[in-house]
């Protein structure tokens, strides 16, 4: 599986992700602060990746801001892309399930190395969307194809 996984900056947790992706044997596709070593604006990071995903040229994306609210609001500019700021893995599991997002957005102020763990568990192993919201997704698909 190929994942984006970029930052507006070199925070610890950003390089964390990024590592804990690869020993899990995930492509990883380092973009923003984290392909360049220093500061990259965050709407481009946001951007950026998530035309990967709407692009299909990755499975997943991650983005990393200082909050997380920046990059997910970049990212979700996008068509076809549904960025969710997730800060424990309860949301990352809902993000999925009820809502079928398909790019992660994280902060990296408040993000520890253990709940990050327990948020990628979720984001990568809830597979399948709730049957019962399956109207609703599809509703947000047509606003987003209609504008």
């Amino acid at each position: 599986m190929r994942v984006a996984v970029g930052s507006d900056d070199v925070y610890n947790i950003a390089l964390f992700v990024a590592q804990e992706l690869e020993r899990r044997g995930f492509e990883v596709v380092k973009m923003g602060a984290l392909a360049t070593g220093k500061p990259y604006p965050w709407p481009k990071v946001g951007l950026e990746v998530a035309q990967l995903v709407a692009e299909g040229k990755v499975n997943t994306g991650i983005v990393i801001c200082y909050t997380g609210t920046g990059v997910s609001i970049a990212a979700n500019k996008v068509r076809g892309v549904r960025a969710a700021l997730c800060f424990d893995a309860k949301t990352a599991r809902g993000a999925r399930l009820w809502n079928d997002a398909n790019v992660l957005a994280l902060s990296a102020r408040l993000l520890s190395e253990e709940v990050a763990k327990e948020i990628l568990d979720e984001w990568f192993s809830t597979r399948e969307i709730d049957p019962s919201e399956k109207e609703n997704i599809e509703f947000v698909k047509r606003i987003d194809s209609e504008r």
